[in-house]
């Protein structure tokens, strides 16, 4: 296959703009946790998109499956690469695409389609939906992992309070939480070609975890290094608000954090779809 540019998307500036690898060390143990979950096998051809640096894609090619990472941000993909390299991970390859249109990746070429809170930020929801049908292998899977509105649990409350702090959203703006809507799964993946028997969806739990950084510290990445939040921060910071905000965040984190010592153990809820191609 060969590497793709990225098509004009609002939302690679976004995640361009900080360095989520830093976040993600709070997110390996469950993104090991969830490929584990799956029962991948060997010869199965995996797509991983929206795939970050690879919390999902480097423990799927370590089941000795070929992994393809896609992602809209370029320091993720290089990142993802030599974290590839390093694990010397030769059937793993990540490169530059826009989740909203896979051009360039062929259909029905992957027996896993997997996403994990990676393409729900994308602009165009149903496009996203169309990309991972048509791309996954009849009689494969496409399986996603998104945050849910409204949720009480930490994620849900972090996008919440920073939307709060932050400018109004541009005029035809579709929020990324609404991939955890039930009514706006079926519908989106109905317009795909999918009948509702064949999508299921649950319930399931992620972890942000780390034996030795404590969630002020957490919270204190996510502010530097997360694109979201690093949006309220800076107008949280022209408004005189800037305290305000890192307090309730704080606050969010230490209240949910169930970690016994002095480390970080925080539960999020998201929804899991499973859709039979």
């Amino acid at each position: 296959m060969q590497p793709i540019e990225a098509s004009q998307n609002p939302n690679k500036a976004l995640w361009e703009k900080g360095d989520f690898t830093q976040i993600a060390a709070f997110m390996r143990h469950s993104g090991e946790a969830l490929v584990e979950s799956l029962g991948v096998t060997a010869e199965a051809r995996v797509l991983d998109l929206g795939c970050g640096d690879g919390t999902t894609a480097l423990p799927l090619a370590r089941t000795g499956a070929e992994v393809v990472g896609i992602d809209i941000a370029r320091n993720l993909v290089e990142a993802g690469n030599r974290r590839a390299q390093e694990a010397g991970l030769t059937r793993l390859k990540f490169q530059q695409g826009d989740a909203c249109n896979l051009e360039g990746v062929p259909d029905r070429s992957f027996d896993l389609a997997i996403s994990i809170f990676g393409a729900m930020f994308a602009p165009r929801p149903f496009d996203v939906a169309r990309e991972l049908i048509r791309v996954a292998k009849p009689g494969g899977r496409v399986v996603m992992g998104n945050w849910i509105p409204k949720d009480p649990t930490f994620v849900s409350e972090l996008l919440r309070i920073s939307s709060a702090f932050s400018p109004p959203p541009p005029e035809g703006f579709i929020s990324p939480m609404t991939w955890g809507v039930e009514s706006n799964i079926l519908e989106r993946f109905g317009k795909a070609g999918v009948p509702a028997g064949k999508i299921s969806m649950v319930k399931d739990t992620f972890h942000f975890a780390s034996p030795d950084q404590s969630p002020e510290r957490f919270i204190e990445l996510l502010r530097d290094f997360y694109g979201p939040t690093m949006n309220a921060y800076d107008a949280a910071r022209k408004n005189g608000k800037e305290q305000e905000l890192h307090g309730e965040l704080v606050g969010l984190a230490n209240g949910q954090n169930k970690s016994n010592g002095a480390g970080t153990l925080i539960p999020a809820t998201f929804m899991r779809i499973t859709v039979s191609v």
